[in-house]
């Protein structure tokens, strides 16, 4: 029996809409299994993991006080039979998605890259190392603001009236925000990755900023979970100083490929600039009449015939 051969890959990175839908279902297996597989580790350390969640909400003292230097406190408490395992399984999946981070971004990178030029490829490895970082960053200040969030929330409060959380609603506020932060902070990146493969140009990114400005705005409105300005303008001032360094770099990139192809950053409509300069014509040589044939050279042609 003859084996099947794989088909050759097109140099250009072209696939049908099959294979596409194949690649990405691949990669969104692999993605999925690593998150799968991080989340089973996490789990075995969810209490240490909840513990250190909990740290930035101010907790009341056994007096009932709040400690120093914060007016206001909150005790966390537990309601339902069911809830420790939900909030176990909530956790461990944040930390699952989290720690999966450089993993789901290969993949995710992978899934682009084919339709990239050789010369382009190499920023792969520019895109794991900008990438993990940048959703890492975003978590980090997800996690600092909160301290300062939790007070802003629980001071519209009473001074007389004691705030008892439900560690599963804080427990959700804070992973949400982890998740939205990081992901906000990828914004930049994809931006910079749609101009590696000719989607945005660096010109239409610094044309729309006004755009942009308003629009990571109002994401941040919308995806942080609370409705303090404070966690709004953490969000959006990071993104706005890294939009602003994307469409830096876009413009950069796009230069070097003007210089490289002068055509390479035109629309579809538009024309490419032709040349219609007229080279000089060099004196032609003259061109000898043949000789006249006599008729002692007719009768020897045909005979030849």
């Amino acid at each position: 029996m003859s084996k099947t051969t794989k088909a050759p890959k097109d140099p250009e990175g072209r696939m049908a809409l099959a294979d596409h839908l194949r690649e990405l279902r691949n990669r969104l297996v692999k993605s999925v299994l690593a998150i799968i597989v991080i989340t089973i580790v996490a789990a075995f350390y969810q209490r240490d993991l909840v513990h250190f969640l909990t740290q930035p909400l101010p907790k009341c003292l056994p007096d009932g006080h709040p400690p120093a230097g914060v007016k206001h406190c909150a005790e966390i408490s537990t309601i339902g039979l069911t809830t420790p395992f939900t909030i176990a399984l909530k956790v461990s999946l944040t930390a699952g998605v989290v720690g999966a981070t450089p993993i789901w971004l290969y993949q995710l990178w992978k899934f682009v890259a084919p339709g990239l030029h050789r010369h382009e490829k190499r920023y792969s490895l520019s895109f794991l190392v900008l990438g993990t970082p940048l959703f890492l960053a975003g978590v980090v200040l997800a996690y600092l603001v909160m301290p300062a969030t939790s007070e802003m929330l629980l001071s519209f409060s009473g001074d007389d009236i004691k705030a008892i959380v439900p560690v599963e609603t804080y427990l959700d506020l804070i992973t949400r925000m982890v998740l939205v932060f990081g992901l906000g902070f990828e914004l930049p990146l994809f931006l910079v990755m749609l101009n590696l493969i000719g989607i945005l140009s660096g010109k239409r990114l610094m044309g729309w900023w006004r755009g942009f400005v308003m629009g990571i705005t109002v994401f941040a409105a919308f995806a942080t979970p609370s409705t303090d300005p404070l966690s709004m303008l953490a969000l959006a001032a990071p993104i706005w100083v890294l939009y602003f360094l994307a469409a830096g770099i876009a413009l950069l990139n796009d230069k070097r490929k003007a210089a490289r192809n002068p055509d390479a950053l035109l629309d579809d409509e538009q024309a490419s600039e032709v040349d219609l300069t007229v080279d000089a014509i060099e004196d032609s040589e003259a061109v000898q009449a043949p000789a006249p044939v006599t008729a002692a050279r007719r009768d020897q042609i045909d005979d030849i015939t």
